[in-house]
């Protein structure tokens, strides 16, 4: 009769697949490849430029003066009917100021500048701590819904990299009744087509892509 054995074993070989030196030299290349179009491209991209055929352009109040200067020469160049001003309440000399929100403030800068005061409207949101361009969103629905005129479509004038993301708001606040184009005014502080040569293009950019993937995942219609 013959007697069992018991067999103990602490480690066993298998077989693993690893890269090659030549695979480690591709992947390199095409990663660095990648992250080049990456850098080249992400600019355009968050700054985007995409219009429709529209009577009203959307100013967000919060734009630099020189932005609002090229807003109004997209007013007179695209034929636009009316110019609505978006912004929240002044962060800095509130107290102090004539006009209380960037909403009147740009709106009397436009006026300053030789605009046509009867064609130009100002329409302020609500102060709030966070998602403010939802809110100038919320607050632009609201006063189209109570105005008169039944409006289809508007343009955004938005500026740099920022426009992207306030595109992807102000449409799903305005959807389904209002088609919303994007414009973006292009930054002086930096060269846009080598933001990262900068500290103002790299930090622009940089939070700007972060705040961008934050956006695509939020209901902004509730």
């Amino acid at each position: 009769m013959r007697k069992s054995r018991i067999k103990i074993s602490l480690i066993r070989r298998r077989e693993s697949w690893a890269i090659t030196r030549q695979g480690w030299i591709i992947a390199t290349i095409g990663l660095t490849i990648s992250m080049l179009l990456i850098i080249k491209n992400i600019h355009p991209f968050l700054a985007v430029n995409s219009p429709v055929k529209a009577d009203i352009l959307v100013v967000e109040g919060w734009l630099p003066d020189y932005a609002i200067e090229s807003a109004i020469v997209e007013f007179k160049t695209g034929k636009y009917r009316q110019l609505i001003a978006t912004g929240l309440p002044l962060s800095k000399g509130y107290y102090l100021a004539e006009y209380k929100n960037y909403a009147e403030l740009t709106a009397a800068t436009c006026i300053a500048l030789g605009f046509d005061r009867d064609k130009i409207v100002a329409v302020p949101a609500a102060s709030v701590i966070k998602h403010r361009t939802a809110a100038s969103a919320i607050a632009l629905r609201d006063w189209l819904s109570a105005s008169p005129t039944k409006v289809n479509s508007i343009n955004l004038y938005s500026f740099g990299t920022h426009a992207r993301r306030s595109w992807i708001i102000f449409k799903q606040v305005l959807n389904p009744g209002i088609q919303v184009g994007i414009i973006a005014a292009q930054p002086q502080d930096y060269n846009p087509h080598e933001w990262w040569k900068s500290s103002e293009g790299f930090r622009t950019v940089t939070g700007e892509i972060i705040a961008y993937i934050y956006a695509r995942f939020v209901d902004w219609k509730s």
